[in-house]
């Protein structure tokens, strides 16, 4: 699938990458919510795919943030029909929350791949992800929404606040400040920040979660995902309740056979 504005390659066994593109500055906009969905829509009918690495097509842009042109005439749209609103009264989720709920809630792994600028909601499109591997490198990484008179419209309050705490994620927003990669490794936006290309070392990491029980990776992520959305009684009834399950399937009684007999070793480096 080439569009107008992803780019999906089938890259290794069981390995898909999305890469986003938008000439000459990288954004975001509503083709790309859309291409997003038919992309995801592709990689379900795909079983055989467990890992999803998304990166930017353009050198030196992850996605550089959300049309701000478009949301202008937007906010114009709305405005000439009088259209007001409180949280009493919630607005639908667009294409892009849709997108973003699906890669939270799906069974494979997603990886972002960041290799430039990533703000806004290009840097939302990360914080739905598993985990985010960054470029070093001089570019901006964050949420400067409210300099605009914003705020992180597609997740970033919420999951950002998940990822790194409330007074952190304060410190950042309500400053309008962006960061470098390396400080968004320090400071937990990202899972690292690595020497080289950000998508070879995300292939590196995809190559080795593909090869895993895929039952066990979509278990361990729908636990892990939910663990501050509910009780901890119900998470750690949930993860018994899946360990057992992961316990009778064929996969795990063979691994754990051959562990047993020494033909398979658990331990490993990074």
């Amino acid at each position: 699938m080439d569009g107008e504005r992803i780019r999906a390659t089938h890259d290794a066994p069981g390995i898909a990458t999305l890469a986003f593109k938008n000439p000459p500055r990288g954004t975001m906009d509503h083709v790309s919510e859309r291409e997003l969905l038919l992309a995801l829509d592709r990689i379900d009918a795909q079983p055989e795919l467990r890992v999803i690495v998304l990166t930017g097509a353009e050198e030196g842009v992850f996605i550089r943030h959300y049309d701000v042109g478009v949301l202008e005439e937007r906010a114009r749209a709305m405005t000439a029909r009088g259209l007001e609103f409180d949280p009493s009264r919630p607005v639908p989720e667009s294409s892009i929350h849709v997108a973003q709920r699906r890669i939270e809630t799906s069974q494979r792994i997603f990886i972002a791949a960041i290799n430039g600028v990533a703000m806004g909601g290009g840097y939302e499109i990360t914080l739905a992800c598993d985990l985010r591997i960054a470029q070093d490198g001089d570019y901006p990484i964050g949420l400067p929404e409210v300099n605009i008179g914003l705020l992180p419209g597609a997740g970033g309050t919420q999951r950002l606040s998940r990822l790194i705490g409330e007074a952190r994620t304060l410190e950042l927003i309500l400053q309008g400040r962006t960061v470098g990669p390396r400080e968004a490794a320090r400071l937990g936006l990202v899972n690292e920040c690595c020497e080289g290309s950000a998508v070879a070392r995300a292939m590196e990491i995809a190559k080795r979660i593909a090869g895993q029980p895929p039952a066990a990776l979509a278990h361990v992520k729908r636990l892990v995902r939910g663990a501050t959305d509910r009780p901890l009684a119900q998470g750690l009834a949930d993860e018994r309740t899946l360990f057992c399950d992961l316990m009778v399937s064929d996969d795990a009684i063979e691994r754990m056979h051959a562990m047993n007999a020494g033909r398979l070793r658990i331990e490993s480096g990074n």
